[in-house]
């Protein structure tokens, strides 16, 4: 049997939700709906959407917003942000010496295999440091909590994550709607993130750079799912938001075609997955890249965030040997844990996994969005002999966990006020200046009732996420 969820609100309310339950004790629930039906219009009217690929109806698919914040206090963020910091610091060691030295694989800390054969391993990143050795310069760490003081990372977002703009707008229309719940609360700011997004990117520009460095955003185009994020964070950093078509490379450096003629690119912040960025290196089919744009960065003319070859660190049997991973660079133990996790590559934790698949999650170590899965508990039989079957063909492809009691907190449904499950990804900002994190991060809700699964892709919705100034 499942264990009982942490109440992050409590029937007692906590301190830090003290203010928000007395204010939900004398709100009509009319009045909810209202501000819900409002929060709805203003993200249709400012067209933040999320395509979900495959879907008929995609483009006019909104990832719903709950009213109902949740909220951390200024302690309970102090210790996250220690452990974000210890972890992205790991992340990016990790990727400097398995790129470079591989003293963690010969000291025996991690296979060899896993990193080299891994399809996430990129040959061409072998021996070539980005500037200032920093290869993820924008994480996104999914954090689940499972008790008072209980917060555990379930996976790391170290290649492209998504979201921060709906931090952002989240944080936006509370301010707008509920102006009267927000100024009872001494909320930590968020929409520096733009800024300081900038100011990292153009701290790591290359050494060759003179004067201030140019920022763009490569996007893949308006048919891509986070299209708006990409939009929405280069309008925000007051840099040019770009696809492939309109840049060229010339004597290894970088330029976008402008009215002016060729302008420089020092920083590109790509939302292209590594495959697609250069068809003279990877998929020679590839439409969303730039011919020779690795030549750009290995002769030190550009930098690109997050570096080729990150993928690496989202990958799930890695993420299994994170506390080693943290520990061998830090000498420290991990502030944040792991969540439980067998590696089905083993054949103990296979034959344990086979074992108990109506009580684990298994999921696929390339895996994203919540697809390609399995949720023991909610699985028929047949889905449950179907993974199986995955499993004993291709055990090196997933790893398993316990099926855990993600926290809930107050959600606004249909019916009325409920818990849901919740997790957390923070954005995790490393440039030359070191670690900077906004207070706070997109807090993913379940919104069905007993679901588990907080991917807007999988029905998921969004919460403010209020960190307590002091």
């Amino acid at each position: 049997m499942r264990a009982q969820a942490f109440d992050e609100m409590g029937k007692e309310p906590r301190q830090a939700y003290a203010a928000l339950s007395a204010w939900l004790d004398e709100t009509p629930d009319s009045y909810l709906q209202t501000r819900r039906a409002q929060a709805e219009l203003f993200f249709r009217r400012i067209g933040i959407t999320f395509a979900v690929y495959g879907d008929a109806q995609a483009d006019e698919r909104l990832i719903p917003f709950d009213i109902i914040p949740r909220i951390l206090s200024a302690e309970e963020w102090a210790g996250l942000e220690r452990g974000l910091v210890q972890r992205v610091n790991a992340l990016n060691a990790f990727l400097r010496d398995v790129y470079g030295p591989r003293e963690i694989i010969k000291a025996g800390i991690i296979p060899e295999e896993l990193v080299l054969r891994n399809p996430q391993f990129c040959l061409p990143a072998i021996g070539r440091t980005p500037p200032h050795g920093i290869y993820t310069h924008v994480a996104g760490i999914d954090i689940v909590r499972t008790g008072p003081d209980k917060f555990s990372v379930l996976e790391d977002n170290a290649r492209t994550p998504s979201g921060v703009s709906y931090m952002l707008e989240n944080r936006e229309v509370m301010l707008r709607l509920l102006p009267e719940l927000t100024d009872r609360h001494r909320i930590a700011p968020v929409e520096t993130y733009p800024e300081l997004l900038l100011s990292t990117l153009q701290s790591v520009a290359p050494p060759r750079c003179r004067g201030e460095p140019t920022v763009a955003v490569l996007t893949p185009g308006f048919h891509n799912s986070a299209y708006y994020e990409h939009s929405f964070l280069a309008d925000k950093m007051g840099v040019e938001l770009v696809e492939g078509s309109d840049l060229l490379v010339q004597g290894d450096v970088l330029y976008m075609r402008t009215t002016d003629g060729p302008q420089r690119i020092d920083v590109l912040y790509r939302r292209v997955d590594d495959a697609f960025l250069d068809p003279l290196v990877f998929r020679p089919d590839s439409a969303l890249g730039v011919p020779a744009l690795m030549s750009a960065f290995a002769t030190g003319n550009l930098t690109i965030a997050n570096a080729v070859g990150t993928g690496i660190a989202d990958d799930k049997a890695v993420y299994s040997y994170m506390p080693d991973i943290v520990r061998f660079y830090s000498g420290e133990d991990a502030i944040l844990e792991n969540v439980p996790t067998w590696r089905c590559r083993e054949p103990e934790a296979l034959a344990y996994v086979l074992e108990h698949l109506p009580e684990l999650v298994v999921k696929q170590v390339d895996g994203s969005g919540g697809y390609g899965m399995l949720i023991g508990p909610h699985a028929s039989k047949g889905q449950i002999a179907e993974f199986a079957a995955k499993l004993r063909a291709h055990p090196d492809g997933f790893v398993a966990q316990p099926t855990l009691a993600l926290s809930t907190c107050p959600t606004l449904v249909e019916q009325g006020i409920a818990p849901r499950h919740v997790d957390l990804r923070p954005f995790v900002l490393t440039g030359a200046q070191g670690v900077r994190i906004v207070p706070g991060g997109l807090t993913r809700v379940a919104l069905k009732e007993g679901s588990l699964v907080v991917n807007s892709s999988q029905g998921g919705g969004t919460k403010d996420t209020w960190v307590l100034d002091g």
